[in-house]
């Protein structure tokens, strides 16, 4: 497969930085952006999207 990676200014929340940098260390990744395409990648093959997006499970909403 192609690699056509770019790069795209995200949000997210410090707590899930850290632990992306801490997956990446775990797992001898290079760094935070490779453990987050891992996690998208699993996301995208592998895991039911309602799973995903159906369930509430926000750690920040009331």
């Amino acid at each position: 497969m192609q690699k056509s990676k770019i790069v795209e200014p995200l949000e997210i929340e410090a707590d899930q930085l850290d632990w992306l940098k801490q997956m990446a260390e775990s797992y001898s990744l290079p760094d935070a952006s490779k453990a987050l395409r891992v996690v998208l990648d699993h996301a995208m093959q592998d895991a039911d999207v309602d799973d995903i997006f159906m369930a509430i499970r926000c750690r920040r909403c009331g």
